[in-house]
């Protein structure tokens, strides 16, 4: 049974493709005129499968970092396909992760007022999430995702025998966005993942399956709030708390493991405002301690985590805004004030939980 889904979107609607050869596709795809915006290492790791098709079509290789989607670093990508003569008319294909996908729809929206992309996610973090959803983000000095716009492709096309080539970082980054979505659907979904997620990980149909549900959650909220402004707000349930851990470790945790953690945070300090359980709270986190393995956060100091949190682009005024949750599909909007009393607590967490 095919997965395939469409995803409504203000600006187009578009397809979510899952197929078995993306190269197939893709030549079938091209147009006179289009530019590939590449990931090197997958250029590297698909050479058999890419060779024929970059041999007759313009592209560009990037190195897929943090520090290449900064605002700064894209000024040579623009200068490149503006001297190449690339036109309005003309596409950009990305093939890559989430980093190459922020590259190439941002450069997309901004270059002559808009221009069309289509997506090849390479990475699980991309394929069960980035992928859909319209958000480009770029980062600005040290400051991440705080630059971006809303900008869908026009196709997306997903390949789970890229997942082949991935460190198991990456795919347990994945899977920790994942089953952000599978926690914030509620408990039906939260039980499934839980129990499947060992299997998925040797067995690529389970996955897959799991992929196609962790899009088909997000679409739910995308569809009815694509501009982030209400219901999809609640996406962001572990995202502050990851993004602050991603900056403070200069990247060295990886993003779904860093949202992982941020996870358990937002559940930590729901179980000491009293909104939920410890018991629900340590069901949960069996399945995020297994999901972010040997890492740790003991390396963290609470002022320097307090001073990041103060720094996300979601905060009005002095207070941190954060999602808390009252339970399995119950995340909620809540500010946070850094006094005395959630500091201790975020100490306690960082010296004694956050592994």
């Amino acid at each position: 049974m095919s997965e395939d889904l469409w995803i409504h979107s203000i600006y187009h609607d578009y397809p979510v493709l899952f197929e078995d050869d993306f190269s197939k596709r893709l030549a079938a795809e091209l147009r006179e005129g289009d530019v590939i915006v590449l990931d090197a290492n997958v250029r590297r790791l698909y050479a058999n499968r890419l060779d024929n098709i970059l041999s007759t079509y313009k592209h560009l290789v990037i190195e897929a970092t943090e520090e290449q989607k900064s605002y700064v670093q894209l000024e040579w990508i623009l200068r490149w396909l503006i001297e190449n003569g690339f036109k309005k008319d003309q596409r950009l294909i990305a093939i890559g992760g989430g980093i190459t996908q922020d590259i190439t729809a941002f450069i997309a929206s901004i270059l002559y007022r808009g221009v069309g992309w289509l997506f090849y996610p390479t990475t699980l973090l991309a394929q069960g999430d980035s992928c859909i959803g319209s958000k480009t983000s770029i980062n600005f000095d040290r400051y991440k995702n705080q630059l971006g716009t809303f900008y869908p492709p026009a196709e997306i096309v997903v390949d789970l025998r890229f997942l082949n080539t991935l460190p198991e970082s990456a795919i347990l980054s994945g899977m920790g966005e994942m089953i952000h979505y599978y926690l914030v659907a509620g408990e039906t979904d939260f039980r499934r993942i839980k129990t499947e997620y060992s299997r998925s990980l040797q067995n690529r149909e389970v996955l897959r399956g799991l992929i196609a549900r962790s899009l088909e959650i997000k679409r739910g909220f995308i569809e009815k709030d694509e501009f982030d402004c209400n219901e999809r707000q609640v996406l962001n349930y572990g995202h502050s708390f990851g993004h602050a851990i991603e900056s403070l470790t200069n990247y060295g945790i990886p993003h779904g493991i860093a949202v992982s953690f941020g996870m358990d945070i937002a559940n930590y300090l729901s179980v000491k405002l009293g909104y939920i359980s410890e018991e629900l709270r340590q069901d949960i986190r069996e399945l995020l301690a297994r999901n972010w393995g040997f890492f740790q956060l003991r390396d963290i100091e609470v002022d320097a985590l307090k001073a990041t949190l103060g720094k996300d682009k979601k905060n009005v005024g002095s207070e941190v805004r954060v999602i808390l949750t009252r339970g399995l599909g119950q995340m909620f909007k809540s500010q946070l004030t850094m006094d005395s009393k959630m500091t201790a607590w975020l100490q306690t967490y960082l010296q004694s939980e956050g592994a």
